[in-house]
């Protein structure tokens, strides 16, 4: 490439370089459709809860992480830079909101920030609240009115837009949960036909399923008792929703304070033992699931142990 075609190229990038910029900057000016102005009133929504951290924010970071975050990508940031960066933005918020922080002079603002590194961490955070979203919103336009909001300019939206925004994301919502239900019910049901057939799995007349991992050689519960048990839960792809384990701790409760999968469950077990449950849907979360993990009509798998009736 001679001299003259290299500056021409140069020229070039540097023009579309200040346009992207420029449209980073400026965002859209109207919004066209229902997909945009949903996104844009959720946009807003996170706005508000930026507007203490909007001075050390770069939303070009942010955004950045947002659609790795909706990607399934992995934190930008490391899990300890992440924390490094999440105590220092916690005490210049804490001071911009006129709280004051232990071991500051009032009135003295803690060492700044890297805004890059909190547009990542406060990204991939907001990216991953926003999935169950991700098919129905625009990214640009979600960081254009969080940033419109956070730093408190005018919206793009009346008063009487925004309300019909939020009643056209509330259908959504509600179809899009009808979707993942009726998906799971049918994961649910292919899953417990196969898994019935399996050895030493054993079905009850409300279709609860469990297998005997460890006998017990104790008394039963009955189900107004309260148990001490150790625990595992998880959906059935392996993902661990809860675990006694993992906090080191056996779980007391009354097993009428507990899905119905597992008050039928522990009364079938003697003290000492160990199950495996394969809990349905309808005997579980129901519907409503639990959110943000269990989602509506999940089948849930738990380990048992029976450690005590109190």
């Amino acid at each position: 490439m001679n001299r003259f075609a290299r500056g021409a190229a140069a020229l070039c990038l540097t023009a579309l370089a200040a346009f992207a910029g420029a449209t980073l900057a400026q965002g859209v000016a109207s919004l066209v459709g229902e997909r945009q102005q949903i996104s844009y009133v959720v946009g807003m929504d996170i706005g508000r809860s930026l507007a203490n951290v909007a001075p050390d924010l770069d939303f070009a970071s942010f955004e950045r992480a947002i659609g790795n975050a909706l990607s399934g990508g992995e934190p930008l940031l490391g899990q300890e830079e992440a924390g490094q960066v999440g105590q220092a933005l916690t005490q210049r918020v804490a001071v911009r909101s006129g709280r004051r922080v232990p071991g500051l002079a009032p009135g003295t603002m803690p060492p700044a920030v890297d805004p890059v590194k909190v547009g990542l961490l406060t990204g991939h955070q907001t990216g991953m609240s926003l999935r169950p979203l991700a098919d129905t919103i625009d990214v640009p336009l979600v960081v254009q009115a969080a940033r419109t909001v956070a730093e408190d300019r005018p919206p793009l939206l009346s008063s009487e837009q925004v309300a019909q925004a939020r009643e056209a994301l509330e259908r959504y919502t509600r179809r899009q949960a009808e979707r993942v239900a009726e998906a799971n019910r049918i994961e649910g049901l292919e899953f417990l036909a196969r898994n019935r057939t399996g050895k030493g799995v054993f079905t009850t007349a409300s279709g609860l399923q469990y297998s005997v991992l460890r006998s017990g050689s104790g008394p039963r519960p009955r189900p107004g008792d309260r148990v001490r048990v150790h625990y595992r839960g998880t959906l059935l792809d392996g993902t661990e929703f809860d675990s006694s384990y993992a906090r080191g701790q056996p779980a007391e409760f009354g097993l009428n304070e507990v899905i119905a999968g597992w008050t039928e469950g522990l009364t079938l077990m003697p003290v000492g033992s160990h199950y495996r449950f394969w809990i349905p849907g309808e005997l579980a979360y129901g519907r409503n699931g639990s959110p943000p993990v269990i989602g509506p009509n999940a089948t849930l798998v738990f380990e048992v142990e029976l450690l005590a009736i109190p």
